[in-house]
């Protein structure tokens, strides 16, 4: 796979993605923008401003795009009008850490990840952190029916970074990240039950370390037509490098790639036809990559 700079670097991280039909939008996290890329004409512009350090990015069932607003610990709606729709920010009365990155399921369910980030976020500051970083859901119903709650899904996560659902969404797949000594860094799949809670996690792929240090694990992941997850790992300080990993739904390695740049973070398929795959960095490199066969294939 060659991978191709086709925005950036920025100096800063660039990560949420989200293909619109026409453009690939990223999330500049630091800038407090969400840029839109253009294959056909190479540009890129300013696409939403003022989205206070806004992360993972997701397409709803109902047509609007949602968010994860890091800086103000909130997931929000944002309509083709432009505007801004706070969702809910409370579980069972507390206030939910900063979320992260995030998925979109055909009920309209928005999983996503919520974590401690070194960067404080700019509100609700006074609410403490909750004790874990978990999988939570947020869902619409009860009454009125437009309101939102939300629940937590995983009980078993430290340090959930990344996730995506599979093509028939009877799994959820979740990156278990902590790159600091001791920690661990795993791919665990779950299966969705008929409840909509989720079952015992199988253990996909698990990171490790040698006499350079840990080998950082999984941060951002995507699903491709055939129900490969695609996964951004690694770093230049140890291990076998930066890579995106292509793994089997049993966890088998079937491919990995090497990505020009340090510490990937986040990975999509875009395109008219899905046959590009978008590859994000911590520097703010945005890189393209085109697929083999077709519809998210590699």
């Amino acid at each position: 796979m060659k991978f191709e700079l086709v925005h950036g670097p920025l100096g800063r991280p660039l990560g949420g993605l989200a293909w619109d039909g026409k453009e690939m939008l990223v999330s500049d996290i630091q800038d407090s923008t969400t840029l839109a890329f253009d294959p056909e004409s190479a540009k890129t512009r300013v696409q939403r401003r003022y989205t206070n350090r806004m992360n993972g990015i997701a397409w709803g069932a109902d047509g609007a795009l949602y968010g994860c607003q890091m800086g103000s610990r909130r997931v929000l709606r944002m309509p083709a009008d432009g505007s801004m729709i706070v969702t809910t920010t409370r579980m069972h009365g507390q206030n939910h850490n900063q979320p992260n990155l995030m998925a979109v399921d055909k009920k309209g369910r928005i999983w996503f990840t919520d974590v401690h980030h070194p960067l404080p976020a700019s509100g609700p500051a006074v609410f403490p952190y909750l004790e874990h970083q978990s999988v939570l859901r947020l869902e619409q119903g009860g009454r009125p029916q437009s309101h939102w709650h939300i629940e937590r899904m995983t009980f078993d996560t430290h340090s959930a970074r990344g996730l995506a659902l599979s093509p028939d969404e009877k799994t959820l797949y979740v990156s278990e990240t902590d790159n600091e000594p001791g920690g661990v860094r795993e791919l665990r799949a779950y299966p969705v039950l008929e409840d909509g809670t989720l079952g015992a996690y199988r253990l996909l792929h698990s990171f490790g370390a040698d006499g350079r240090g840990v080998h950082r694990g999984i941060e951002g992941l995507c699903v491709n037509a055939s129900g490969h997850v695609l996964a951004c790992a690694g770093w230049k300080r140890s291990g076998p490098g930066p890579l995106l990993y292509v793994f089997a739904p049993s966890g088998q390695i079937v491919e990995s790639h090497a990505v020009p740049e340090d510490r990937p973070l986040n990975c999509a398929f875009g395109d008219r036809d899905l046959s590009t795959l978008y590859v994000t960095t911590e520097a703010g490199h945005l890189f393209c990559a085109r697929a083999t066969g077709h519809k998210g294939h590699l």
